[in-house]
């Protein structure tokens, strides 16, 4: 019992902590060594707390998960090896051609992903008896799109990043942006994905086998992980399955437009002023 107090009173503070260096705009420092931080558990334990005052200060719920680092791309440019998990919060759910303001973050970063939307609860494997399958994600989802998510990271480092330190602050998370969803898709290790700017540039370009070999396995990632304590996704829940490539940071205002074969476009703009 004793032990289960200190744990939740480590994790307030840092949750804490954490709400004052965002409010603050403070840059990104790792924190989680000093923060008495030192296992994947305790990360999540943090950000669970640090997720809750996000969401009782901002009087919002939760839409749905982001999965980040689910490229070879993404880790590399991170220097982490596996994925992680976040939080996405009703009042940063945004629809495509939304404006956003660069200045309105610690440092404006969007990433090109594919999102997915749960028909139904999809049954972790500690009440199912077995582990999620890559046909149980098929079966609960209703509908697919393109989908661009917004991160904050504050300004990092990337040399300095620990994982722990990603983990606790909420995965970076600072919102999305979706496109229209399909209620039928094609097989998403197969799409191909394109970042362009508005002068028909092309900034990059991913597939969808990038991601785990297919999207959705970041799907099945997610339910494993969130029954490992004891939670599960449900419907209506948006999964971000993690980006086709590198972060990009705009600096200067612009659109920026993802397409995804057989699926459609979605757009940000950037401004800049």
């Amino acid at each position: 019992m004793e032990t289960k107090k200190a744990e939740f009173s480590l994790a307030q503070d840092t949750a804490e902590w954490l709400m004052t260096q965002h409010a603050g705009s403070r840059s990104f420092e790792p924190f989680a060594a000093t923060r008495g931080i030192h296992t994947m558990r305790d990360a999540y334990r943090v950000q669970d707390r640090y997720n809750a005052l996000q969401a009782k200060t901002r009087g919002v719920t939760r839409a749905g998960y982001k999965i980040g680092l689910t490229s070879t791309a993404m880790q590399a440019m991170c220097g982490i090896d596996t994925p992680v998990a976040g939080a996405v919060f009703t009042d940063r759910v945004h629809s495509s051609g939304v404006v956003l303001k660069p200045s309105s973050y610690g440092r404006f970063g969007i990433e090109f992903e594919i999102a997915v939307r749960l028909g139904r609860d999809l049954v972790p494997s500690g009440r199912s008896g077995r582990p999620v399958m890559l046909a149980d994600v098929v079966a609960a989802i209703d509908g697919v799109a393109p989908a661009i998510e917004i991160v904050d990271d504050r300004g990092c480092d990337y040399k300095t990043l620990d994982v722990l330190s990603l983990v606790a602050d909420n995965a970076w998370n600072a919102g999305i942006v979706g496109g229209a969803f399909q209620s039928t898709w094609p097989d998403l290790s197969l799409v191909e994905g394109s970042v362009t700017t508005e002068d028909g540039s092309v900034l990059d370009t991913g597939r969808g086998a990038d991601v785990l070999g297919n999207p959705l396995l970041s799907v099945v990632w997610l339910a494993e992980h969130l029954a490992t304590s004891g939670e599960s996704l449900r419907a209506g829940d948006i999964v971000m399955t993690g980006s086709m490539v590198t972060t990009k940071f705009p600096t200067t205002s612009g659109r920026f437009r993802f397409e995804v074969s057989g699926l459609g476009f979605v757009e940000v703009q950037a401004d800049a002023t």
